[in-house]
């Protein structure tokens, strides 16, 4: 099963935009480590905002990258030949299809917020990168929004920068399915208890 990665920026209030929508609090004076990110990761995933936001643009925000997948029920064809269309009614079927695909690469989770919620309450995300900007947006377009059930992390890393960005990675705790146990235990051998 191939990993996703949430990779993104996010100010130290838990914004992914500013209150316009802006993105030029992000700093990009150094790599801050996409480099060796871009060469485990084959293909993005990211919602339809997002997507709009770089669309035509693909090979300069994803290079090295062999697939889009657009998540959309809005957009009808791609004008790329990389982009591929993902609707809700597709979702589970064809997300299931590219996971399997071994032979590939890890997969970034891009974005937007509406998508990874998606994914965090169907459990598919493996790791989340956030690179948390020394910046308080004070409004704007929150990370996490939508969830219906708390998600437990594990902090997995982390690495300091000397603009102030810092990076943290997290993994998603195991959950125990509860649903597995025979409650009423009618083996014999615990009859005598």
């Amino acid at each position: 099963m191939r990993k996703v990665i949430l990779n993104l920026a996010v100010s130290l209030d838990g914004f992914i935009e500013g209150p316009n929508g802006e993105f030029d609090w992000c700093l990009n004076d150094q790599d801050y480590g996409m480099a060796e990110f871009f060469f485990d990761t084959n293909t993005v995933f990211i919602g339809r905002k997002s997507y709009e936001l770089v669309a035509g643009m693909e090979d300069e925000y994803f290079p090295g990258i062999d697939k889009v997948c657009v998540f959309s029920d809005t957009i009808t064809e791609a004008t790329n030949a990389k982009v591929e269309i993902i609707t809700r009614q597709s979702f589970d079927e064809r997300v299931k299809q590219i996971l399997a695909d071994d032979e590939s690469g890890q997969v970034w989770l891009f974005g937007g917020a509406n998508l990874l919620t998606t994914f965090l309450e169907k459990r598919l995300v493996t790791d989340m990168l956030l690179s948390v900007h020394p910046v308080i947006l004070g409004g704007g377009k929150p990370l996490f929004q939508q969830l219906q059930k708390k998600v437990n992390l594990l902090l997995t890393g982390t690495q300091a920068y000397d603009s102030g960005l810092v990076q943290l990675r997290y993994t998603l705790r195991p959950e125990f399915d509860y649903s597995m146990l025979d409650a009423t235990f009618t083996s014999p051998e615990l009859n005598g208890f």
